[in-house]
């Protein structure tokens, strides 16, 4: 049973974009609301390479990439390069968006889908500054599961604020999974770790933060 089960629902697209709401509120700059059929129609001009919608999907979607990013950069002047560099990567692979006039959600399919190019950009960041996220001692590779916990949404909320004392790969892992949706077999392939270790620093980061929860907010 997962720490967060009850605040990141099962369906991994929503608990993607469900869990950056803290991190839009980190920064204002730039942003405006794009939904529905307006993203639809703006996704349509940015694959016709049209300039005004390409600048209205940035300043649209400027803020949700950076709560993103954040997360696994905890400096905002590289935050915000690897923001602009992660719309770069959007912008040139827009194409490959395929949910245009498909049924569903398409704000809800668009953010997981950039949440995940914004991820892969800050791992790739945090590799050149040379983190080894296979690193950290993993000598203890059972651990037992979380009892399930009832959380309210500002507790999640408060947890994202502890993300940061995490250990590198712990809070990466956590980030990867639990929020941007990432199963165990993609992040291995990011961070060039087995599988059964990608889960192991999970189950570590979960038991942490829930430890850090109850010194931090519970009374």
């Amino acid at each position: 049973m997962l720490i967060l089960e009850d605040v990141y629902p099962a369906d991994k697209t929503a608990r993607a974009e469900n869990s950056n709401e803290a991190g839009n509120k980190l920064v204002k700059k730039h942003t405006l609301a794009l939904s529905g059929d307006e993203l639809e129609h703006t996704l349509k001009g940015c694959q016709n390479n049209k300039e005004h919608h390409k600048e209205a999907l940035y300043r649209g979607f400027y803020g949700y990439l950076k709560g993103v990013v954040i997360r696994y950069v905890n400096d905002y002047h590289f935050a915000e390069e690897l923001v602009n560099d992660s719309f770069i990567k959007i912008f040139n692979n827009i194409s490959s968006f395929n949910a245009l006039g498909q049924t569903g959600d398409i704000t809800s399919s668009f953010k997981a889908w950039v949440a995940k190019i914004a991820s892969r950009t800050a791992i790739d960041f945090l590799r050149k500054k040379k983190i080894d996220f296979g690193k950290e001692d993993i000598s203890e590779m059972q651990i037992p599961p979380l009892a399930q916990v009832q959380m309210q949404t500002t507790e999640a909320k408060d947890i994202l604020k502890l993300l940061n004392k995490l250990p590198h790969t712990q809070k990466a892992i956590f980030n990867l999974y639990e929020i941007e949706g990432f199963t165990h077999q993609e992040i291995s392939g990011l961070l060039a770790i087995p599988e059964n270790v990608s889960r192991s620093y999970l189950s570590r980061a979960k038991n942490k933060l829930k430890a850090l929860y109850s010194e931090n907010f519970r009374t």
